[in-house]
């Protein structure tokens, strides 16, 4: 019996500036890894985590992207039949606060939901362990308020690099797209677990997208 006929997959987006942090929340949360030198995500990749959710095998697809407007020559293809969005900035960075609202008005423009105005969002504030908050130019209220005024999105507060409160953020998020992919009962996307970034998205499409 195939047991891949009994899992749901769930497929993830997550967008936000260059530098705040995507690669290392996915990188720690999958692997519990973390890399001390930044390098940039050219075009487009993902990685999946195997969970249970509520007796139910889940496969979490995690995409990551290249932050910049670049992005968008990505195409719609990467971002149909997407069951969450994860918008990440770094809050010792005011700009990466500031165009939140650029990366949530342009998902919403190329994943074009059914329901955009009950898609769900998660929005996390990564790299709380520099300088020992010292740093820090985005304040815990702002974030809320924020996300209050996108609908009350769930909001994580997370340091990849000290391993803080990541499992619970993407654990969040994995509840919030099981429950709007059972929603969405006549997804007219196909859905798969994919072996690669070609299957999904043109090689043409990702060649010469760096960051």
């Amino acid at each position: 019996m195939d047991s891949s006929k009994n899992r749901t997959l769930l497929k993830v987006i997550v967008l936000g500036d260059s530098g705040v942090g995507k690669t290392s929340l996915m990188n720690q949360y999958v692997y519990k890894k973390f890399n001390k030198q930044y390098k940039a995500t050219i075009g487009a990749d993902f990685v999946t985590k195997e969970l249970h959710i509520e007796e139910k095998s889940v496969t979490l697809q995690i995409w990551d992207t290249a932050g910049q407007e670049r992005f968008q020559s990505l195409g719609a293809a990467f971002y149909r039949g997407a069951d969450c969005c994860v918008l990440v900035y770094d809050v010792n960075n005011l700009k990466s606060f500031e165009t939140l609202n650029n990366w949530h008005t342009e998902f919403l423009k190329q994943a074009n939901p059914m329901e955009p105005d009950t898609f769900p969002f998660v929005l996390i504030g990564n790299k709380t362990d520099v300088d020992g908050g010292n740093s820090r130019v985005v304040s815990n209220k702002r974030a809320i308020e924020w996300c209050g005024s996108k609908g009350n999105i769930l909001y994580h507060e997370t340091s990849a690099k000290e391993d803080t409160n990541v499992d619970e953020a993407f654990l969040g998020v994995a509840h919030i797209a099981l429950a709007n992919e059972r929603k969405q009962t006549n997804d007219i996307y196909p859905r798969g677990v994919y072996d690669s970034v070609t299957d999904i998205i043109d090689p043409d499409q990702t060649r010469g997208c760096a960051c």
